[in-house]
């Protein structure tokens, strides 16, 4: 046979999930198989979930995620897919050193039929993976009706030589590589350039199956695709959500024939989507219906509120207006705006009577009061929370996080943190983007969003927007104190996001800062800040990845440090 059949099965899946995995695995390889495919290809870790992490030391849990391996092969030729070739990624155990490792799986026959580990492991960002696993040491290829096929495991093409050299020198008609690679904003170009490359060095085209999904702070986008042995574009899956795709390859054809490519997303699109999926997703793994949130009239608590409706519908959102002295009728006004336009609950919660009582016993005054007011907020968003059974969110962006603008034990209070990977600058940006989209009638749903219901129906419900206008366009304030701004304490935004790029993602020094062309104010205080809130970094909501580097897993600094330039 010269034709071979491939369905790409870009499914979600959950960390220690192993029955709910291996069903949405025969269901997956049974669609695969109806429309006509011979292998199937799921990707890293599929029947386990991914990443692991320290839960792959456990003995009990390989030996459990092995039989389910044994028992999902006898299952599918007992369904009539003897004849399939699934792919799929689990743990396995090096028997020498009683290690975990990463694994791949051929299921052929009823038996598990081919294993390949891991060779390259990561260990850089947010991956700790040679710490983890014992690494494979060996290529492996297996034969479909003659056509011989290589298989690897993510990192394994990211490294020259090694895996790819070894198959490269056997001479294979494709390389199946099976992937968990986390979202970050830009990365998808990074993925495809390589994988180009890998397969002109191959002489061979080069299928790449990626998870889809969220997994605590990670979110995968999928966006599985297929290039030709030229580093054409074959196929492309779309990004963000379950799929199958299908590539036939042809050993007489020198050039493969093109399938169903998704088209590129815009990018605050992708980026907005990723945190939906986020939310999402750790709403669902962990048995969320709902959330609640403190909804301050102000952009980032709006834009935090629209990806909560999108990603579990305005009916199951909780917004709560906690109105201080120093709360503005505008402010006010755009909370209930922006709760109307999602369809969301809302109920108003005046903060000054809890303060009152506080202020009769402890008498406090500048910081600690303004902080005083936050922490009553995040005691009220809690008792949303324990009291309804819902997701508390908190609403920090990645600026004030950066710069310790939010309060701990106040507005830092919550179980997930959607926009905290985002910079200040970027919220405005993506509040622009749904209000754009909501205006042209973009299906959001159709990107796995649930999206809201009935669409606006606020102030602003005629230009059709869904986040207040007001609240994208108003100078930011914590409204702590009379006539407060954001700019009292921090420099501008358009400014502070520049520095806190090169400080963090960048890791320059206050001599590079300075030669990027920043004053040496700016630098200072920004850096002073900076250093100051590694402690409340520490303690503050997990929440989706989407940048190079996030707070958390990219990025770990001593707390305890007396290092300053």
């Amino acid at each position: 046979m010269t034709q071979v059949r491939f369905a790409l099965a870009q499914i979600d899946t959950c960390v220690g999930d192993l029955d709910g995995n291996a069903e949405k695995i025969m269901q997956y390889a049974h669609k695969a198989a109806q429309a006509g495919a011979q292998v199937v290809v799921f990707p890293e870790m599929t029947l386990t979930g991914y990443p692991i992490e320290d839960l792959a030391f456990r003995a009990t849990f390989r030996r459990a995620a092995w039989d389910k391996a044994n028992w999902l092969a006898t299952e599918l030729a007992s369904e009539g897919l003897s004849d399939a070739y699934v792919v799929l990624g689990t743990v396995g155990t090096d028997h020498a050193s009683d290690k975990p490792r990463n694994r791949l799986v051929v299921l052929h026959d009823g038996v598990v039929q081919t294993a390949y580990d891991k060779h390259f492991l990561p260990n850089y960002g947010v991956f700790d993976e040679f710490r983890i696993f014992a690494a494979g040491d060996r290529a492996v290829v297996f034969d479909v009706d003659g056509v011989h096929l290589g298989v690897a495991i993510c990192e394994d093409i990211w490294q020259d030589g090694g895996t790819v050299g070894e198959l490269a020198r056997r001479g294979i008609d494709m390389l199946l590589v099976i992937n968990g690679s986390p979202y970050e904003e830009g990365k998808t170009h990074t993925r495809f350039d390589l994988a180009a490359r890998r397969a002109k060095e191959l002489s061979a085209p080069l299928l790449y199956v990626n998870q889809v999904g969220g997994q605590d702070d990670l979110v995968f986008d999928g966006g599985s695709f297929v290039v030709d042995s030229d580093g054409a574009l074959l196929q492309r899956s779309p990004m963000f959500m379950e799929s199958l795709g299908y590539v036939t390859l042809d050993t007489t054809r020198r050039n493969q024939r093109k399938e169903v490519v998704a088209p590129d997303l815009d990018p605050d699109e992708e980026v907005y989507t990723a945190c939906v999926l986020g939310l999402q997703d750790y709403m669902a793994k962990n048995h969320f219906t709902g959330v609640c949130l403190g909804l301050s009239g102000g952009i980032d608590s709006a834009l935090v509120a629209t990806m909560a409706a999108d990603a579990c519908s305005g009916s199951n959102v909780w917004g709560v207006s906690m109105p201080s002295m120093y709360s503005s009728d505008g402010s006010k006004g755009d909370a209930a705006d922006l709760a109307r336009n999602l369809g969301a609950h809302y109920e108003i919660q005046p903060v000054e009577p809890l303060f009152d009582a506080y202020q009769r016993q402890l008498d406090l005054h500048g910081v600690a009061a303004e902080n005083l007011q936050a922490r009553i907020r995040g005691v009220i968003v809690m008792a949303y929370s324990n009291s309804h059974n819902l997701l508390a969110l908190a609403t920090g962006n990645k600026s004030e996080l950066a710069c310790g603008y939010s309060t701990i034990y106040g507005d830092a209070v919550g179980g997930y943190a959607p926009i905290k990977d985002l910079l200040k600058t970027r919220v405005w940006e993506l509040a622009r983007w749904r209000n754009r989209a909501a205006q042209s009638g973009m299906p959001v749903g159709a990107l796995n969003i649930v999206g809201n219901e009935g669409g606006p129906r606020g102030r602003d419900s005629r230009a059709g927007v869904v986040i207040p206008v007001n609240s994208i366009v108003k100078p930011p304030s914590a409204e702590l104190r009379p006539g407060q701004k954001d700019s009292d304490s921090l420099p501008q935004y358009a400014l502070l996001d520049k520095v806190l790029a090169e400080y963090i993602e960048h890791a320059h020094g206050r001599a590079d800062l300075l030669r990027d062309g920043f004053d040496a104010e700016t630098v200072d205080t920004v850096m002073r800040l900076v250093d100051r809130a590694e402690w409340k970094r520490r303690q503050y909501p997990l929440g989706p990845k989407v940048t190079a580097l996030a707070f958390g897993r990219d990025r770990r600094l001593p707390i305890t440090n007396a290092f300053r330039e």
